[in-house]
């Protein structure tokens, strides 16, 4: 029996996890060498899902919500936490309406309030007034998933300004794999486990060491179809930037060498993150994070500051539109629901992406595909009748791995092509919005590729 690439890959973070140094070396040198052997990557079940998804909300809640904080300093009093009308359902329902399909939410922020009752720590709902001491947001929280039909994920800061152990490396590093192991093994299926690199000074004013093998590893072990996000995966990574902007050329492979821990920095990282990279070993396609609000908590002074519908949208197209997930935050208020104004901007947002994609105008038509050359390839689309088009939707079928490289879009009314667009990497979509004309026929070129490339999926639409 052989083994695939992808299931090797993953024993070698569970050897690296739990072996020797000289171990760890070795594991992370073979697999390094699988991959330059292997074929080009491409996803696993659980990236590919994760991926078609399209959109996901994340859920910034906790001490901080009720200090007005983004960063609290975990001097913070339990006694604060006392939402007066929380409603997990009523997030969930809103993400659902709004077309999401997934939710993260912060299980624990760098201020180490747990929001579920933990053995590790008395920092926690247990010790709030909040359900009178007895309180469980996570377990609250993934029932208000499931009742909706939407996966549900979980955020675990490395960084707790809280724990007396934080700074003494393997006495904290015990802490946070046992508070994994609680968020993982009591409350089921888990979709997404989201890490960062944040790493502060702890109380002791040592600096704490982070072992990420190992907790990656202990993550497979307990929830082996999540995917891990963190800037170094080991499934999913940071798209570089808060912006909600994707690269304009991204790549879902990357070189694991460059971004090898969550936290490093350096252009060459910020690049990788960014654009991905073209010969990469390891499947590791970009999310796209951003806020609605201008902080990641809520805050009341920024309620006039919600974005509007048509921000939301672009964000879409910067980030689902450019071969990325797009993960919103829309974080609750003190009394445990939505805004009203969060609310209306994002049913805004799914009312005008339901208008904009509702009619596909080549619907209907004929498509002709063929090889123009071992890293070439054309399409020609004849719509069933002229219209106005303003968006043209590709999309590559990445069961097959991701291998256009540069491409070009030209469009006739009958008579001569005209290039109406231009672009580098396409993957699992392509949003391109340009100027609204009158259109007969498109025409895709592919004038590069990793491989030879496969049939691409074009689809026109009206636009605004």
């Amino acid at each position: 029996m052989t083994l695939d690439r992808r299931e090797f890959l993953r024993t070698a973070v569970a050897a690296a996890a739990v072996g020797t140094p000289a171990a760890r070396a070795l594991a992370t040198r073979d697999a390094g060498s699988w991959g330059a052997q292997a074929a080009r990557p491409r996803p696993s079940p659980s990236q590919l899902a994760w991926q078609r998804d399209e959109l996901a909300m994340f859920i910034h809640f906790g001490m901080n919500t009720f200090t007005d904080r983004e960063w609290g300093d975990g001097t913070e009093s339990p006694r604060l936490f006392d939402p007066s009308a929380l409603d997990a359902r009523q997030w969930a329902r809103t993400a659902r309406a709004a077309g999401f399909k997934a939710m993260i939410l912060t299980a624990k922020h760098h201020d180490g309030f747990c929001l579920w009752p933990t053995a590790t720590t008395p920092h926690s709902v247990g010790s709030s007034p909040w359900r009178g001491g007895q309180g469980d947001l996570v377990r609250e929280f993934v029932d208000a998933c499931r009742a909706e039909g939407l996966k549900p994920g979980l955020y675990l800061s490395p960084w707790d300004r809280n724990h007396p152990a934080y700074g003494d490396s393997a006495r904290y590093l015990d802490i946070y794999e046992a508070q994994l192991t609680e968020l993982l093994t009591r409350y089921g299926a888990i979709h997404e486990v989201w890490f960062d690199g944040a790493n502060g000074e702890g109380p002791n004013g040592k600096r704490q060491v982070y072992d990420w093998p190992r907790m990656w590893g202990a993550v497979r072990r307990m929830q082996p179809e999540a995917v891990m996000f963190s800037d170094a995966g080991p499934d999913v990574r940071w798209i570089g930037n808060e912006r909600g902007a994707a690269g304009t050329t991204n790549w879902s492979t990357v070189d694991p060498r460059i971004v090898t821990a969550p936290g490093v920095e350096g252009a060459e990282v910020m690049r990788s993150l960014q654009d991905g990279d073209r010969d990469g070993t390891v499947w590791r396609p970009g999310e796209t994070d951003v806020s609605i609000r201008p902080g990641w908590f809520h805050h009341a002074a920024e309620d006039a500051r919600v974005r509007s519908v048509d921000d939301l949208v672009s964000l879409y197209f910067s980030s689902v539109g450019r071969n990325s997930k797009l993960l919103l935050n829309v974080p609750p208020t003190r009394t445990g629901l939505l805004h009203d104004a969060d609310v209306a901007s994002l049913l805004g947002m799914r009312a005008r992406l339901d208008a904009l994609f509702a009619r596909d105008l080549g619907a209907g038509g004929s498509a002709a595909w063929r090889s123009t050359g071992a890293h070439a390839a054309e399409l020609v689309l004849e719509l069933p009748v002229a219209a106005e088009v303003g968006i043209v939707d590709l999309r590559e079928d990445i069961t097959a791995g991701q291998r256009v490289a540069r491409y070009r879009l030209d469009a006739s009314d009958g008579g001569a092509w005209r290039t109406i667009a231009r672009g580098t990497t396409i993957g699992a979509r392509r949003l391109e919005r340009v100027t609204r004309r009158q259109v007969r026929r498109l025409r895709l070129t592919v004038e590069d590729a990793v491989e030879r490339p496969e049939f691409v999926h074009l689809s026109c639409f009206a636009g605004t």
